[in-house]
Parts: structure tokens; C-alpha cells; sequence
């Protein structure tokens, strides 16, 4: 099953507000909003993808848990990015100092694009469709993204101002500058 887009504008153009509004009355469906007022309905995952991401989300809570220097989120968490999208990574995780700098409402997407988002790509993504999304993060202000495509045996590392890197079948990933110390063990998560 593949994600559903509808093409609301210009019929229908969604304020935040209505948009946030919808989200919270339909919360079976996970729902996202492209720059051009698109809404996408995404199907739930199968166990396998949803496994594969709970370790992910494991992992990365753990390591910000031993940090404290920010905050992680679960791909239930949505962001509202400077271009108009509303989007909900995998996972992602932003600095503390960014939160309390802008000190957002926290029953509300956050108005901002993470530091580092992942995108782990299900039996029902397109891999082009998963990459403009990573694109559009770090076209946003995302500082390190990583697409991990089990399909594929590989992993896609964005960084602005970048080429993308390709890694084939990885052990592991390094968060860099912007989750240092930061190792992701690809066991049970890529293979």
C-alpha cells in the first residue's frame, strides 16, 4: 500500500491551525503536508519496518538520554519546516538550546526543522519520493539526514551543502559533528 496525495489547493487551502486541527482529530492516520498544500495519508507499515524502527528510535533515545544536550522524537512528532510543509521524520532529534531559544508550545508541531532526521524507507515507499524528502530537510535547516533503505542494503547521508554519500551495507553511523559520540549499530535495522 502507498502513501495517498491529494491535491487540496486550490479548492481547499488548510491554515496551520486546520491542518494541526485535522491531524488531531484523525490521529489513526499518520498525516503530512507538502510546501504546495498537499496532504499525504501514509499507510501504517508492516512489522518488519515498524520493528526496524523501533530499534532506531531506541538507539537514538538512549544515546540523547546519556547526552541531555537535546531532545529525540519519534516519527509521531510533527514539525512545521520554513517552507510551509508539515513533516514527521522517523526519527529526529533537536539541540536544546535550539527548544528553549524558541520555547514552542509543546502540545503543537514544532515550528521548526530538527538538526537531524531519518528517514527509514518501508516496503511502500518510492525511494525518489523518500530522497525529496530528505532534500526538502536539509533544504530546511537540517544539519545531518540519514535515509537507511533496507531494499537496498544501503544508507544515504545528507548534509547541506553536500553531495549525497552512499554507503553500501554499513555496520554502523557515525552522527558526526551534530550528535557527537553518537554511534548507530545497523544491526537489526538495515539487515
Amino acid at each position: 500500500m502507498t502513501a495517498l496525495i491529494l491535491t487540496l489547493y486550490p479548492a481547499i487551502e488548510l491554515t496551520d491551525e486546520q491542518f494541526f486541527q485535522l491531524c488531531q482529530n484523525n490521529r489513526d492516520l499518520r498525516l503530512e503536508r507538502t510546501a504546495e498544500g498537499e496532504l499525504i495519508i501514509m499507510p501504517p507499515t508492516g512489522w518488519e519496518s515498524g520493528n526496524r524502527n523501533s530499534r532506531l528510535t531506541q538507539r537514538l533515545g538512549n544515546w540523547t538520554d546519556a547526552d541531555g544536550t537535546g531532545l529525540a522524537f519519534d516519527s509521531s512528532t510533527g514539525f512545521k519546516l520554513p517552507n510551509g510543509a508539515n513533516r514527521s521524520p522517523d526519527a529526529s532529534w533537536v539541540s536544546r538550546q535550539r527548544l528553549e531559544a524558541l520555547n514552542p508550545d509543546p502540545d503543537r508541531f514544532l515550528p521548526m526543522a530538527p538538526d537531524f532526521a531519518v528517514e527509514l524507507r518501508s516496503a511502500s515507499d518510492s525511494l525518489k519520493s523518500v530522497q525529496e524528502k530528505m532534500r526538502e530537510y536539509i533544504n530546511n535547516g537540517v544539519r545531518l539526514g540519514w535515509l537507511i533503505d533496507p531494499q537496498n542494503q544501503r544508507v544515504e547521508i545528507y548534509r547541506p551543502g553536500q553531495d549525497v554519500e552512499i554507503l553500501r551495507s554499513p555496520s554502523s553511523l557515525s552522527g558526526e559533528d551534530v550528535l557527537p559520540g553518537f554511534v548507530l549499530d545497523l544491526a537489526q535495522i538495515l539487515n
